[in-house]
């Protein structure tokens, strides 16, 4: 699969979780539930993009160095929000007002990449490459952090070695709390 259908999955089922939430606005243990699937798929696409993709937008398209810098800062303002969120209450209506942004953010950072990066990384790489690198990401998606981290590297080399620790953390935090 390629790359840029890799990513394209990952946008779609936050989108369905999005609409699994609105959905769910009278029942906050549903609520949780569902935020707590936004945040790990939130958190593990962010890494991977940072890890994988960003870094080849730099190298192949002569605007990558501004079309990363822009998404990095998109998804620090996310991981902000999905920090916060992992640490409140469903019950009130901050909980939602929150999502509520973030959803909104996602769109628009979701719209950016399809509409101008995604194509542009389709003409300037061939199928092969986008191929090897959707390999790449989904072997990263095994290793990626499933929680938000704000102040973490999120390029490489630090990357590299700060997501797999964050990731190994995260994990184990997952399980103790019982979420999938």
């Amino acid at each position: 699969m390629s790359a840029i259908e890799v990513l394209k999955q990952d946008h779609r089922r936050v989108e369905q979780l999005f609409g699994q939430y609105r959905e769910a606005a009278a029942s906050p243990e549903r609520k949780q539930d569902i935020a707590n699937q936004i945040i790990r798929e939130l958190s593990v696409h962010a890494a991977i993009e940072e890890e994988i993709l960003y870094p080849v937008v730099r190298e192949a398209l002569p605007d990558g160095d501004e079309l990363a810098q822009e998404s990095l800062q998109e998804h620090h303002e996310a991981k902000q929000v999905l920090a916060d969120l992992d640490g409140m209450s469903p019950d009130g209506p901050e909980f939602d007002r929150r999502v509520g942004q973030l959803m909104k953010d996602i769109e628009h950072h979701v719209e950016e990449e399809e509409g101008e990066m995604f194509p542009k990384v389709q003409q300037a790489l061939d199928e092969e490459s986008l191929a090897d690198i959707g390999r790449e990401l989904e072997e990263a998606k095994k290793r990626a952090p499933t929680r938000p981290h704000a102040g973490a590297p999120d390029q490489p080399p630090g990357i590299k070695v700060a997501g797999p620790a964050a990731a190994l953390i995260d994990r184990l935090r997952d399980k103790l709390q019982g979420r999938s």
